[in-house]
């Protein structure tokens, strides 16, 4: 995500006035486990409290799979008390977690059956899965890559989901999720799939920058990056 959204917006200030600065607070985890999930989680609050200090407009909180272990529903909860952390450190922000941005995305574009890539281990493909169609969003197909270190996540091909999505079974479905983790780079791919396939393709950064340019009262345009950031939504 630090590379993936700063893309999308230095895109868009090719085309648009608004400029944008991009400030980071990191939480731990190395292996893509429930267990460190859990703890990364609990570390948040004093990101947000950090990036507060920073008086930044919104905070993007960049892990979909630890806020969707967490608990059906928990993106609304963590959005919530991670802006307290902002309004008691005297920044206000709003926040978006990544999790909670790729199910407004898809409802933005009306998707209530996707296909989804994941570079997850099948179990947690399943809780991402079960997050979603709890949200009223059916899973019809996926794919779990079971790559469980994370910074072999990171270093995965940004071309190869186009290859990936072409073994999932797309028919009767809305839209596909072409990363549903923010560590595993797609961006590369999402206009290519979409041209193709004939149908929006997202990921998971895609729609958490849809969400803040929501957040920020900005058009939700960035050129090349699939429907959701066409400036339709």
């Amino acid at each position: 995500m630090e590379t993936e959204i700063p893309a999308i917006l230095r895109a868009r200030e090719a085309v648009e006035a608004e400029r944008f600065t991009f400030h980071s607070s990191r939480m731990r985890m190395q292996h893509v486990t429930k267990e460190e999930l859990a703890k990364m989680d609990a570390d948040s609050d004093r990101c947000a409290l950090e990036l507060a200090d920073a008086r930044v407009d919104v905070l993007g909180y960049a892990c979909l799979v630890a806020i969707m272990s967490m608990g059906l529903g928990y993106h609304k909860k963590s959005e919530e008390r991670l802006h307290g952390r902002t309004v008691e450190a005297g920044g206000p922000a709003p926040v978006v977690t990544s999790a909670g941005a790729l199910v407004d995305g898809l409802k933005a574009i009306g998707a209530k059956k996707v296909a989804i890539l994941t570079p997850y281990m099948k179990p947690l493909t399943q809780l991402v899965v079960d997050y979603l169609e709890h949200e009223g969003i059916e899973v019809l197909d996926s794919i779990s890559l079971e790559v469980s270190n994370n910074l072999e996540v990171g270093l995965l091909n940004p071309l190869a989901p186009l290859e990936h999505t072409k073994k999932l079974n797309t028919a009767n479905v809305d839209a596909i999720v072409a990363s549903a983790c923010v560590q595993m780079p797609s961006l590369a791919s999402i206009q290519q799939i979409e041209d193709r396939a004939g149908m929006p393709v997202l990921s998971s950064s895609v729609a958490t920058t849809y969400m803040m340019l929501k957040k920020l009262g900005l058009k939700t345009y960035a050129p090349g990056f699939g429907s959701l950031l066409s400036g339709k939504y």
